[in-house]
């Protein structure tokens, strides 16, 4: 069923309900309120994104496959962006690079390959986001964490261990690491040597030798008072392969130090004296996942009142009668078997809450329930109450306080499937609680697929049938399918991210949830009660009601982008804005010429470009008279700040022995390739160039306090993108660059941009050419001030380019090229990544049978289309991998339905 965005209202009179405690001056109708929010919605519609992936993780050298499922509001496919931006951030939280993709009908297909050069084995995660959903103070970015590992000329495998013997004086971890060659053998009796390093500062190193286990302990200890603790570290271990081979391996340990934490939700928001509340609870490590406990609560004469265990994932309730004058504690138990004990929330005097019993399957029974002196106080006052679910207001009613308690039941047809968020309001439209509740369909859309057999041979064709229905009737959808060798790619289930878990759960709350596909694989009332539970220690993501009321709503700084875009100002050398002024843009590998115009203040803008990511674009003003003294600066592109992963509970420590079957059979597919080692070449010193070459530079320090050489730039489509992840205490914020430190202490004062000695615009950054870039050096600090004051600069950041070795001669010609030209500039605009074709080879005659296919991801397709009856189909052969294979379909119809189906077949 769809729901209009102008939602149906249903007013009902509720008999009783209570209000709040204080006296209201100002009131407003229960008809302002739907009003204003569903404009709310109307005008401000969240965008959201889900990425389908063909696989959990992935090796060196294996592409990863994607689909963006973009929506909006009711989970209709959106029409408002045409233009999804997909980032990959490493474990150090750098980014390693974005792709932009242009969206047709809410959906963009993607794929990036894992090189050698740009990516090492470790953990990754994935951001999606849109420009329009930059406006939003928490908008629902898509985060999925991924692990690579390696197998190319792999020489160590490792596994470690930590244990925490930290005191209150010391924290001291215990590492405990295997190490193994590529067959799994061994390394024992071999040299190691280790230190910890946290922010580019070594805190502690030592030796040691392997057992015949291939075993070596590493004690590491740290003064808890240090400026750089243990857990903020990563251990580095260098092990002697051979006589003469080093190889070093490195181990984070952010999680070697695990706290925990007990968290109190009590329904509704409060807790109140008088009433039996049910309070919900959530233990938690320091690394984001559940843990068990159990406990019992006391109140404040000594007297236990109620016992709690954890039912899932370290969540559970438990429900109890709060006196008033009354504090209550928790002891709790966790699993590991150490106690703590933590004050509950205070008791309110005066309250009301409203709670949710959605056991049943056709209704959700809601209850408004007052204590004594709020009902007393508020006896008469108007009460509202508001459900709204997807960015629709689908539940509205009105009522007089007259009785202290009050429950009705609510059809779950009025709500799409997905969280519901009720609310209940004064007149004054001051919420006074909050309760959300899951509400789960039963005709949801149901996707079924197909084949001839149960069972296949290897390189067999396979043809699978798909049937998309709702209600009994077909669906026409839009899907993508992703068929996996299981006995090589083993997931845990539960642990998955679905269409089911991205657009109904995940991205309506805030916070982590773990194993979010638990709540969907085969819901029983059990999962049901689960989820509950979650969803009463999760908060909403959603606008504020009081901002609505007040009309506090976000400030448009991003328009959705519609296309490619390229814009600027034309000045004269002097600062003054050039009216009317000619410009032309050329696109060469396009064969694209476009003409433009400044406006009376010299803005320009070019829309609707189409170029793919490689390409180079010329703006020019030598059109104008006395163009020599015109200068083009162009505006930057505004990215999301780049913050710890949100789904970093999901890194995973040892990939080696996470990966053993999947990297065993990458090392056999991946044979023909080979790393180089390195090799020193002992020469005479060529001085390299940096910022003390230029005389303007001079007052900097000797040392930079970072540096980028320029191999490591290698590959880089758009600079400035590639710079912000690399950049150690470095800000990029509103096109500009900034000392993190003095950011975030409020000094937002720019830092400088040198190219060889010269003071640049930012935009300057994209003329280059990475690949000409001797070096990049960061300076955070300027010690006598002299570069900072005469440029009214915070910090420094020099690129040094190459030198043309000594005795080459040039033209006059190409000395002027090496000039800036200020009225002309050539950059590379981040385009659109290229689509490319998923390979799926053909075993239709004997030739081709001989070749060895041990491919993992056996079939991708993002394109999958139903027709008017519902059905559609695809076909592929098999690889040469025996077992399970698993086929997993998602997709999406017109109306927001969502479907997710999975079948298994077996190939002998």
């Amino acid at each position: 069923m769809k729901i209009f965005r102008l939602s149906f209202l249903i007013l009902s009179v509720l008999l009783t309900i209570n209000f709040s405690s204080s006296a209201q001056t100002d009131t407003v109708s229960i008809n302002t309120l739907i009003a204003k929010t569903n404009k709310a919605f109307n005008d401000y519609p969240a965008e959201k994104i889900y990425l389908h992936f063909d696989k959990p993780y992935y090796a060196i050298a294996d592409t990863v496959w994607f689909k963006a499922y973009v929506t909006e509001n009711q989970n209709l496919l959106s029409g408002i962006s045409k233009i999804v931006y997909v980032d990959v951030i490493n474990q150090k939280d750098s980014l390693i690079q974005t792709i932009k993709l242009p969206i047709t009908g809410g959906i963009a297909n993607g794929n990036f390959p894992l090189d050698q050069v740009n990516y090492k084995q470790g953990n990754y995660h994935v951001r999606a986001y849109t420009m329009w959903m930059l406006n939003f103070d928490n908008p629902a970015y898509f985060n999925k964490t991924f692990y690579v590992g390696e197998a190319i000329d792999k020489e160590v495998k490792t596994h470690v261990t930590y244990k925490n013997t930290s005191t209150d004086k010391q924290e001291k971890i215990d590492a405990r690491v295997q190490f193994k060659d590529a067959n799994n053998k061994p390394y024992a009796n071999r040299n190691v040597s280790w230190q910890v390093v946290t922010s580019y500062t070594v805190i502690a190193k030592g030796r040691g030798t392997t057992d015949a286990n291939g075993y070596l302990t590493i004690a590491m200890s740290a003064n808890q008072k240090a400026e750089y603790q243990l857990k903020k570290g990563e251990l580095i271990t260098s092990i002697n392969t051979t006589d003469k081979d080093v190889v070093s391996n490195s181990f984070t340990l952010a999680n070697a130090i695990l706290s925990k934490d007990f968290q109190f939700f009590p329904e509704g928001g409060n807790l109140i004296a008088g009433l039996v509340n049910k309070i919900a609870f959530k233990a938690i490590k320091s690394d984001g996942l559940g843990i068990n406990a159990k406990g019992t609560v006391t109140d404040s004469d000594g007297k236990q009142i109620a016992t709690f265990n954890a039912q899932h994932l370290g969540m559970g309730s438990f429900d109890f009668l709060a006196e008033k004058g009354k504090t209550y504690k928790a002891n709790v138990t966790y699993a590991d078997g150490t106690t703590e004990t933590y004050n509950l929330p205070a008791v309110n005097e005066k309250g009301i809450k409203v709670t949710v019993d959605n056991t049943d399957a056709e209704n959700i029974q809601v209850k408004i329930i007052s204590n004594d002196s709020f009902f007393e106080e508020n006896k008469g006052k108007k009460l509202y109450l508001v459900a709204q679910s997807k960015g629709v207001i689908c539940y509205g009613a009105q009522t007089a306080l007259s009785n202290k308690e009050y429950s009705t039941s609510i059809l779950k047809s009025k709500f799409p499937s997905g969280i519901a968020q009720f609310t209940l309001f004064t007149e004054a439209g001051k919420p006074l609680s909050e309760r959300l509740t899951f509400v789960q369909h039963k005709n949801n859309m149901a996707v079924t697929l197909t084949t001839a057999a149960p069972a296949y041979g290897v390189k067999k064709k396979v043809k699978i049938n798909v049937s998309a229905k709702k209600d009994g009737a077909p669906v026409e959808g839009n899907f993508s399918v992703a068929v996996v060798d299981e006995t090589k790619v083993p997931a845990n289930e539960d642990a998955l991210s679905t269409i089911l878990t991205g657009l109904l759960l995940s991205s309506d709350i805030k916070g982590y949830v773990e194993k979010p596909s638990y709540y969907f694989n085969t819901p029983d009332a059990k999962k049901n009660a689960d989820l509950d539970v979650l969803l009463l220690t999760q908060g909403y993501r959603s606008f504020k009601y009081t901002d609505v009321l007040a009309g506090n709503l976000p400030k448009i700084s991003f328009i959705p982008e519609q296309g490619i875009e390229v814009s600027g100002i034309l000045r004269m050398n002097n600062g003054i804005p050039v009216r009317k002024g000619q410009l032309l843009l050329t696109i060469p590998d396009k064969r694209f010429n476009l003409e433009g115009v400044t406006d009376p203040v010299g803005n320009f803008r070019f829309k609707n470009l189409v170029l793919n990511d490689s390409s180079k674009v010329t703006i020019t003003a030598k059109y104008n008279p006395n163009y020599k003294a015109m200068a083009i600066s162009l505006n930057g592109s505004p990215v999301p700040t780049l913050t710890r992963n949100f789904s970093a509970a999901e890194e995973v420590l040892n990939i080696d022995s996470a990966l053993t079957t999947y990297l065993d059979n990458s090392r056999k597919q991946y044979s023909y390739l080979h790393t180089l080692k390195d090799v020193t070449i002992k020469a005479a010193v060529t001085p390299k160039v940096s910022h003390k070459d230029y005389p303007a530079l001079t007052g900097l320090s000797q040392m930079a306090d970072h540096e980028i050489t320029g191999d490591r730039l290698q590959g880089c489509a758009l600079l400035i993108n590639c710079l912000q992840g690399m950049l150690a205490g470095v800000t990029y914020q509103d096109n500009n660059f900034y000392v993190t430190r003095d950011f975030n202490a409020g000094k937002k004062i720019p830092m400088g941009i040198f190219i060889n000695g010269m003071s640049v615009d930012v935009n300057q950054i994209n003329t280059l050419n990475p690949n000409e870039i001797e070096s990049i050096e960061v300076f955070l600090r300027d010690e006598l001030g002299l570069v900072n004051r005469a440029n009214n600069v915070n910090g420094v950041i020099v690129f040094n380019q190459k030198k043309a070795p000594k005795g080459t001669k040039i033209s006059k010609a190409q000395l002027l090229d090496l000039l800036p030209k200020n009225y002309e500039v050539t950059f590379s605009p981040q385009g659109y990544n290229k689509e490319k074709q998923f390979y799926s080879p053909k075993y239709d005659v004997p030739a081709n049978m001989n070749k060895n296919d041990l491919r993992t991801t056996i079939y991708w397709n993002p394109k999958i289309i139903t027709d008017a009856t519902g059905n559609s189909s695809f076909e592929f052969y098999n690889a040469d991998g025996k077992g399970q294979y698993k086929v997993i379909i998602e997709g999406i119809d017109a109306n927001g339905n969502l479907g997710r189906s999975v079948l298994r077949y077996t190939v002998k």
